[in-house]
């Protein structure tokens, strides 16, 4: 079977392949994710995860390599993930009482053929009203400058979700079901590993 590759430091993408049984290594892109830009943020996270992809990719002769990148998006507005944790209280007031949306790209790479399939999956939800002191003791308490839109809903920020609409898997980071089609085409059967 061909190596795979994980293209990211996230741990949750890590836990999520892992959990389905596919036997991969990590190895992170240093891509500078601010040198892509793109109107729409679909096409934003599918761009971005197709670059993470790429710059792993060139450091192998014969692997399957996966990358991905998350954007939470508020209307016409993107909100990466916060650089304080003022900029997270911010953010969080901003979701408090709406719905938005979850934005996953993915891209999977063989490097031997040069095949790319990549894509993303769009993904909503509805956070409940939010009173300061919930944003305060979340901001506070919980890691929130490495998550886009400053939430984790696999965490504390579950109690926050009136309802999702979609794969949730995607909001944790990884739309799972999108990447195991993708790998089938490839040849790549995740089940083989059960």
């Amino acid at each position: 079977m061909k190596k795979i590759v994980l293209a990211s430091k996230s741990l949750r993408r890590k836990q999520i392949l892992e959990q389905v049984g596919l036997k991969f290594s990590v190895d992170v892109s240093n891509f500078d994710e601010k040198t892509v830009s793109a109107k729409k943020p679909g096409e934003l996270v599918k761009l971005l995860s197709l670059a993470k992809a790429n710059a792993v990719a060139d450091k192998y002769k014969d692997a399957i390599v996966i990358g991905s990148d998350t954007v939470v998006v508020l209307g016409s507005e993107i909100l990466g993930k916060p650089e304080t944790k003022k900029e997270a209280k911010k953010m969080l007031e901003k979701l408090s009482g709406k719905t938005h949306s979850v934005f996953s790209g993915y891209a999977v790479v063989d490097v031997k053929s040069k095949k790319t399939i990549s894509g993303y999956v769009e993904t909503k939800v509805k956070f409940k009203d939010l009173t300061d002191k919930e944003i305060s003791t979340y901001v506070t308490k919980c890691e929130v400058l490495d998550k886009a839109g400053a939430y984790a809903i696999q965490d504390k920020a579950a109690v926050f979700i009136e309802y999702i609409q979609g794969d949730y898997l995607s909001i944790v980071g990884l739309p799972l079901a999108a990447i195991y089609k993708a790998l089938k085409k490839f040849g790549v059967d995740i089940t083989k590993n059960w």
